[in-house]
C-alpha cells in the first residue's frame, strides 16, 4: 500500500475469541522505517495452549515487505510449535506474496562451506591443465611452421602492408621506451662496476663490463621484456577483441586462416624489428656507461671507446643480435597464442594480455638461459 506521512506507527492488537484461537490484528503503518515490533511480542500470549492464529489486517493503513517478514517469522514459529495458521484475513496479493516466499525452501547445508578440494586431487587437475597448455602451445608452434612454409613458397595469404604496419607499431614506436630502459640499464651496470673495481685501481674495465653485458646479455633481455609488456600484450588484446567480435570466426567461415593472416604478419615484423632494437640497445647501453666513466670515474670518452672496442668481439655482438631475433619471435608467439585462447568476454581481454607478458617473460628467461649453456659448452 502506499505510504502516508499521517499513518499511525505498526500496532499489534492480540485477543482471545476462543480458548484455543488467537486472534492477531494489525493496524497502523507497517513498512521498515515505522520500526517494526518483534515477534517474541506474541510469545507471551503462547503460554496458554493455542491451536490455532487467526491474522486480520483490515486496519493496516500501509504496509511493504516489512509487514511480510513479520507475517512469514510468525508463521515459521507456528509450524515449529504445530500451531494451525488462518490466513483468511489477509488480501489476495499479500497470501500469495507469502506462498511465494514459501515456495523453495532453502537448500539444506546450502550455507555450509565448501569443503576443500584433497591435495592429490589439486595436483591432478593442475596436471591436466599443464598438459593441455603444453597441448596447445605445440599445436600453435606446428600451425605457425606449416603457415611459414607456405610463406616460404609464396603461398600464404596475408598483406604485406599489414607486415609494414606492425614494423613501425614494433620497431620505430618502440624507441623511446628502449632508449630510458636501456640507458639505465647501461648507467647501472657501470655504477655497480665502479664501486667494486675503483677498490682495485681497475676503473677502465667498465667499459668491457658495459660493453660486453650489453652486447652478450642484458640488450636482447631487457628489450625482449619490454617488447613482451608493450608489443605481445597488445597483440594479444587485438587478437583478443577479434575473438569477441567473432572476427575470427568469420575469417575461418570466408576460408582463410587466421594463423597466416593475423599471426604470420605480426610474428614477421617482431622477427625483423628485435634484432635492429637489440642493436640500438646496445649503443644507447654503452652511452649510458659513458656517463658513469666520464663523470665518476674520470675515464676519457676516446679511452672508453677504444676500450670496448677492444673488449667486444663480433661474435659477442652476433650472439646478441641472434637472441634478439630468436626472443621477438618468442614474444609473437606468446602473445598471439594467448590472443587466440581469449574467451569471448571483456574480461577475458585484459586476462589474455596478463598471461601474454607473463608467457612472454618466461619464454625469454628459459631461452636465454639454455642458449647461455649451449654457447658456453660451444666456447663462444
Amino acid at each position: 500500500m502506499p505510504p502516508n506521512a499521517t499513518d499511525p506507527g505498526p500496532q499489534l492488537h492480540i485477543s482471545r475469541p476462543q480458548e484455543d484461537t488467537l486472534f492477531v490484528q494489525f493496524a497502523g503503518s507497517w513498512r521498515m522505517q515505522d520500526g517494526l515490533p518483534a515477534t517474541t511480542e506474541l510469545q507471551p500470549f503462547l503460554d496458554a495452549p493455542v491451536r490455532r492464529m487467526v491474522f486480520d489486517v483490515q486496519d493496516v493503513t500501509a504496509w511493504d515487505t516489512g509487514l511480510l517478514t513479520f507475517l512469514r517469522k510468525v508463521i515459521q514459529q507456528n509450524q515449529q510449535q504445530q500451531i494451525e495458521t488462518d490466513q483468511s484475513g489477509l488480501p489476495d496479493g499479500m497470501r500469495r506474496l507469502l506462498a511465494l516466499a514459501t515456495a523453495v525452501p532453502a537448500r539444506e547445508g546450502a550455507a555450509s562451506s565448501p569443503k576443500r578440494t584433497p591435495l592429490l586431487a589439486r595436483i591432478g587437475a593442475q596436471g591436466i591443465c599443464l598438459w593441455a597448455a603444453s597441448r596447445d602451445f605445440i599445436e600453435f608452434i606446428g600451425e605457425t611452421c606449416l603457415a611459414f612454409l607456405k610463406l616460404l613458397r609464396g603461398q600464404a595469404s596475408f598483406r604485406w602492408s599489414d607486415v609494414l604496419v606492425y614494423m613501425q607499431s614494433s620497431g620505430s614506436q618502440a624507441l623511446p621506451i628502449v632508449s630510458l630502459i636501456s640507458g639505465l640499464v647501461g648507467l647501472i651496470l657501470a655504477f655497480m662496476g665502479a664501486i667494486q673495481l675503483r677498490q682495485f685501481g681497475a676503473q677502465i674495465f667498465v667499459a668491457d663490463l658495459v660493453g660486453i653485458g650489453m652486447t652478450r646479455e642484458m640488450g636482447a633481455i631487457m628489450t625482449g621484456i619490454i617488447m613482451a609488456g608493450r608489443t605481445g600484450a597488445a597483440f594479444a588484446a587485438q587478437l583478443g577483441t577479434m575473438q569477441v567480435n567473432e572476427e575470427i570466426d568469420a575469417y575461418i567461415t570466408l576460408g582463410i586462416s587466421p594463423i597466416e593472416f593475423l599471426v604470420l604478419p605480426r610474428m614477421l615484423a617482431l622477427a625483423l624489428m628485435m634484432p635492429l632494437l637489440c642493436v640500438y640497445a646496445d649503443l644507447v647501453g654503452i652511452l649510458g656507461g659513458v656517463v658513469v666513466a666520464t663523470g665518476m670515474l674520470d675515464i676519457s670518452l676516446v679511452e672508453y671507446f677504444n676500450k670496448t672496442q677492444a673488449a667486444v668481439r663480433l661474435i659477442d655482438f652476433i650472439l646478441g643480435v641472434v637472441k634478439g631475433g630468436i626472443f621477438g619471435v618468442l614474444v609473437a608467439i606468446a602473445g598471439c597464442l594467448r590472443g587466440m585462447q581469449c574467451g569471448r568476454s571483456a574480461a577475458a581481454v585484459g586476462e589474455a594480455a596478463t598471461s601474454a607478458v607473463v608467457t612472454g617473460i618466461v619464454l625469454i628467461i628459459v631461452t636465454d638461459g639454455i642458449l647461455a649453456v649451449v654457447t658456453d659448452a660451444l666456447g663462444i
